[in-house]
């Protein structure tokens, strides 16, 4: 494989281009389980018929852990809103009709979303009492068993030359509840300090979906404790914040 053409550069792995093909490449130090189950949530949601990026291979490249999908030539919803502007209204529709599309979805073998999230709130270094606080939230909220995909943001959808809309990086898909997946997207853009576009989202998929937004920023605080585990140290202040953003009942 062809390692010549880097796409991007992540926090312990590098993604390159070699014709047709994407060649995501992890540190030697990441966690062999931790790939394969990325390549298992890729194999298990190309099953529902969702237009993701076909996983074509899990190898090792110079003594390191690859997974090997199909690329797309496009742009991502980032770019194509940063160059058009003036249509944000459209794009963002597009967007949350595609998270609710996900939603739509059924994979009975991916990781339940609360048993994740149940285990990040213990991995955290919030006192004992914050996290039974947190752990009572999370039981407290129905388990469904929708396709979330853990991380939904603009950068993560890419729109072919055709315009076909595809959905990108499944490392972190579970089945559960759909609000918590959008409370993750909500959460997404006001750690970009984008937060017209959180307002905007969080009122769309609100509407569209018919989940009153009081319920999905129940989420919040729980959503929060779990991306605060492995988040990026300069964003892990404004999570911590969140953690006590709605008073729990």
């Amino acid at each position: 494989m062809n390692l010549d053409n880097i796409v991007t550069q992540r926090s312990k792995k590098t993604i390159y281009r070699d014709g047709d093909l994407i060649i995501k490449v992890f540190d030697s130090d990441y966690s062999k389980s931790d790939v394969l189950n990325e390549a298992l949530n890729q194999a298990r949601v190309e099953e529902t018929g969702l237009a993701i990026p076909k996983l074509r291979e899990v190898t090792k490249i110079g003594g390191k852990w690859a997974i090997v999908t199909d690329f797309i030539q496009g742009s991502t919803l980032t770019e194509i809103m940063r160059e058009d502007p003036e249509n944000e209204d459209e794009y963002i529709e597009l967007f949350v009709d595609l998270q609710m599309e996900i939603h739509s979805k059924r994979a009975p073998l991916l990781t339940k979303l609360h048993d994740k999230m149940s285990r990040k709130i213990n991995q955290t270094e919030l006192d004992a009492t914050t996290r039974y606080d947190l752990h009572t939230r999370l039981n407290a909220m129905p388990a469904h068993n929708k396709v979330c995909h853990g991380d939904f943001s603009t950068g993560n959808v890419i729109v072919s030359e055709d315009g076909e809309p595809y959905i990108i990086d499944w490392a972190h898909a579970t089945q559960g509840n759909a609000s918590a997946d959008a409370a993750r997207t909500y959460l997404v853009f006001r750690l970009k300090e984008q937060n017209d576009l959180a307002a905007k989202y969080m009122a769309l998929f609100s509407k569209k979906s018919d989940i009153a937004r009081q319920y999905i920023e129940k989420w919040l605080p729980v959503v929060a404790a779990s991306q605060s585990v492995k988040g990026k140290p300069e964003e892990k202040e404004l999570l911590l914040s969140w953690i006590n953003v709605v008073d729990y009942e």
